[in-house]
């Protein structure tokens, strides 16, 4: 009776086998076959997501703080200064001249003289649409801003930081 049973079992093994398609004797696809759909899995996988934290603090002395106004895509505002204390930072405020913010753009590329590193920021386009920007800085030394835009006002700011 036990042979009996085993070789009922097994029979139904090589059936479930070549039923499933396991054993290789398939010949290649060909573009009229059905298509094969992936599986999807009845569990959902949480997603991890991390809230962005903006930095936040005081500016004290100032290395600068002027207002630019600008009306067109040429128009270019290139700034120098030298930072003498490490923890400083960067603060922009952007005023839209336009309804239509798709239009309204600010850029500002800073870049460190001695070492050749810059950063890029802004407001629109390939940059957020968040009116005041602080920026935390960490190292001394000659410092370029270049700042183009389109139709905005920009209060821009570069200090000493206080944590």
């Amino acid at each position: 009776m036990m042979k009996h049973s085993l070789v009922i079992f097994l029979a139904l093994l090589i059936a479930g086998i070549m039923v499933a398609g396991c054993t290789g004797t398939q010949g290649p696809a060909t573009p009229s076959s059905t298509p094969v759909i992936p599986a999807v899995s009845a569990v959902a996988t949480p997603v991890a997501t991390t809230a962005q934290v903006k930095p936040s603090f005081t500016l004290g002395d100032a290395y600068l703080a002027e207002s630019y106004s600008f009306q067109s895509e040429s128009d270019v505002v290139v700034k120098e200064f030298r930072v003498d204390n490490p923890a400083w930072g960067i603060e922009f405020d952007v005023l839209p001249l336009n309804d239509n913010t798709i239009y309204c753009w600010f850029e500002m590329k800073v870049t460190n003289v001695d070492t050749g590193q810059s950063e890029t920021y802004g407001y629109g386009r390939n940059n957020g649409f968040d009116l005041k920007n602080q920026i935390p800085m960490y190292t001394t030394g000659p410092y370029n801003l270049e700042m183009k835009g389109n139709r905005v006002k920009v209060d821009v700011t570069a200090a000493k930081r206080h944590p």
